[in-house]
């Protein structure tokens, strides 16, 4: 079965061979040997410094990160404002709240990108707004938030920004130079082709030294200082680690992220032009998609469900819109073991599926109303 879903992904056999290495206790040497070379595998994606940053593994999804990020790098006194344009931005805005973390949010319709003229003016009205935070790749749509543009506006306001890249981190570009950045969140098993179990916060080191202690497990100041020593707070996912490893070795040797990159824009476009020749448009258009996952609209009459049991039964897995665009949209993502072989056997189901024509029981008319309290009730 061919994983088209945004992650997690099909992995490479080398990845999978991974997962059988010997049983290995977190407390030996030969684990520490095994977190050293993750992390500085982790930092060399983006060519970081060791010195200026710190890449932070934790077991658990790329929300677990995510929630760390967001519960230890808002300091005390501080004060965060949240982008919000799909789903993942709203989740980092209830972390927020979950932590009672002092801030707002600028909000959008999950069909629009972000307003960086409101946020400006947000920062602007408040200047007690320490923090900044926004998703890279909105999911919900397949968007590609402008992260350059919030960056600028951030640098223009002193203050820092927190980005979840969890579905970015290693095919899209992130300007960790140039940007007023203080943290990525990410995960192992979706561009970077790991296994779920293992995710990992790219944390500068001074805003270590400002962080604020509000959780326990996910305390982001504890695992930089242990795994610095060589030590680790908490019984990790080995075997994951295991496969993240591995398949940041095939990551490199695959020529790194702008390789990456490359993979799936080409295996993106091969999607986008295949569904366009069968009648099928994209929600949006390729200079405002990310490469790694993209929506689409559901032909008029047809619903998702009959199009993922028709593909499923071919080997292929895609993912439903959310929310509100669960009955208009549905995502196919080109991450992991994917080669265009697949993409035409795909398109090739597609259009099997398209020329049947048969009702389905299942279609009925929907309101869609994207973002918003009724789109949030069906997350």
């Amino acid at each position: 079965m061919l994983l088209l879903n945004p992650g997690p992904v099909t992995i490479s056999p080398r990845v999978r061979q991974s997962l059988q290495r010997p049983d290995l206790c977190h407390r030996e040497s030969e684990f520490y040997d095994l977190q050293d070379e993750a992390r500085r595998r982790l930092l060399a994606v983006h060519a970081l410094d060791p010195d200026e940053w710190s890449a932070v593994l934790l077991t658990g999804s790329g929300t677990a990160a995510v929630e760390s990020m967001v519960a230890s790098l808002v300091p005390a006194d501080g004060k965060l404002l949240v982008v919000e344009n799909g789903v993942y931005g709203e989740r980092i805005a209830a972390m927020a709240r979950q932590y009672r973390i002092a801030g707002d949010a600028v909000r959008h319709d999950w069909l629009s990108p972000p307003d960086v003229a409101a946020v400006a003016a947000r920062l602007a009205a408040d200047r007690n707004i320490t923090h900044v935070a926004a998703v890279h790749h909105e999911t919900t749509t397949g968007r590609l938030n402008d992260l350059a543009a919030l960056a600028a506006v951030c640098r223009a306001h002193g203050v820092r920004l927190l980005v979840d890249a969890v579905s970015s981190f290693g095919a899209e570009a992130i300007d960790f130079a140039g940007a007023p950045i203080d943290a990525v969140a990410a995960t192992a098993n979706k561009c970077l082709h790991g296994v779920p179990g293992a995710s990992f916060v790219i944390v500068r080191r001074d805003a270590l030294e400002r962080a604020c202690s509000r959780t326990y497990y996910l305390d982001l100041v504890r695992g930089a200082t242990l795994q610095d020593r060589r030590g680790t707070p908490f019984t990790p996912a080995v075997q994951a680690y295991y496969a993240l490893v591995e398949a940041l070795r095939e990551f490199d040797e695959e020529g790194g992220r702008v390789a990456r990159h490359a993979r799936y824009a080409s295996l993106a476009e091969q999607v986008r032009s295949g569904l366009a020749a069968l009648g099928i448009a994209a929600l949006l258009p390729p200079e405002e998609s990310s490469v790694v996952l993209r929506a689409y609209r559901l032909p008029d009459g047809r619903s998702y469900d009959a199009l993922h049991d028709a593909l499923k039964a071919r080997g292929f897995v895609i993912y439903a819109g959310q929310g509100g665009l669960a009955r208009s949209l549905f995502r196919i993502s080109t991450m992991g073991a994917v080669a265009a072989s697949d993409v035409t056997r795909l398109l090739d189901g597609v259009g099997a599926w398209v020329r049947d024509g048969s009702p389905d029981s299942r279609d009925e008319p929907v309101s869609v109303v994207p973002g918003g309290v009724g789109a949030r009730a069906n997350l």
